[in-house]
């Protein structure tokens, strides 16, 4: 019964990780900022690199890395084409903290809100801070949990190999 249970769930693993491994963003369809709808899988940077981050207006680690993105962001863009998606996960009352927050910090990022954590949990992402960076093609090609101080650094050199 053991080995029985133990292949079906390498079977639901290796089946949740292909697409995963693939890279591919499912279609998954989020409201932006503004309550424009955009769909998830159809991300795009003229070819160039995206950074998708996701957060949420209470958690701190999550406010500090996108704070420093944004000191550095401009010079990245320069040096990469970088396009920065950060996805707040806020939920219920929340929602209406996001837009504030965002305005606040003066961040220049392209924000989706994911309140039913539908994008979150299609990924199976459990934690946050929790950053994604797609290719040009827009495939995943490098995940990241957790923030520390100079993170930051870690991400630009992804993106590099992924730049034009």
């Amino acid at each position: 019964m053991r080995k029985v249970l133990f292949a079906l769930l390498l079977f639901v693993v290796a089946g949740t990780m292909s697409a995963f491994a693939q890279g591919q963003m499912p279609a998954i369809k989020l409201k932006d900022i503004n309550g424009k709808t955009v769909d998830v899988s159809k991300l795009e940077n003229d070819g160039n690199p995206i950074i998708i981050s996701f957060f949420a207006t209470w958690c701190k680690p999550c406010q500090r890395e996108l704070k420093a993105i944004h000191e550095v962001y401009p010079d990245w863009q320069d040096e990469t084409g970088v396009k920065v998606i950060a996805i707040s996960i806020d939920q219920g009352q929340n929602i209406n903290k996001v837009k504030p927050l965002v305005d606040g910090f003066g961040w220049e990022y392209d924000v989706l809100l994911d309140p039913n954590s539908d994008l979150k949990r299609a990924l199976g992402i459990n934690m946050i801070p929790y950053v994604l960076i797609l290719d040009g093609d827009g495939k995943i090609v490098y995940t990241h949990n957790g923030y520390t101080e100079g993170g930051e650094q870690e991400l630009i050199e992804q993106v590099r190999k992924y730049a034009k």
